[in-house]
């Protein structure tokens, strides 16, 4: 079980875009995510017309290490950290570590 899961809400504490906040887009096996709108480069991309593809200078979104960001907790209005806990009923939950709040109902 991951601490950081697709589409949960998390802010950034390290880099360039430290401060922002952004929704999980994917994640990726070596300890990354994808932040929609978060570390955004400009990719000279060539065009393929055999797919379609227009050249030009695009924007895209390029992967963060999981260590560089935290979970936002919206009680506190900042980010937090997160642990695991198992509920009466056996059900593995993950809670903000400064309020006890139960983040998967």
């Amino acid at each position: 079980m991951n601490r950081i899961r697709k589409g949960d809400e998390v802010v950034i504490i390290a880099g360039k875009d430290k401060g922002r906040r952004g929704t999980v887009q994917r994640v990726l096996k070596d300890d990354k995510i994808v932040v929609q709108g978060v570390n955004m480069v400009k990719k000279h991309q060539k065009p393929n017309p055999a797919q379609g593809v227009s050249g030009g200078i695009i924007e895209k979104e390029m992967p963060l290490n999981l260590s560089n960001v935290m979970l936002y907790n919206p009680a506190t209005g900042k980010g937090d950290r997160v642990g695991f806990k198992i509920l009466e009923d056996g059900r593995k939950v993950r809670y903000f570590k400064s309020n006890e709040e139960v983040l998967d109902a």
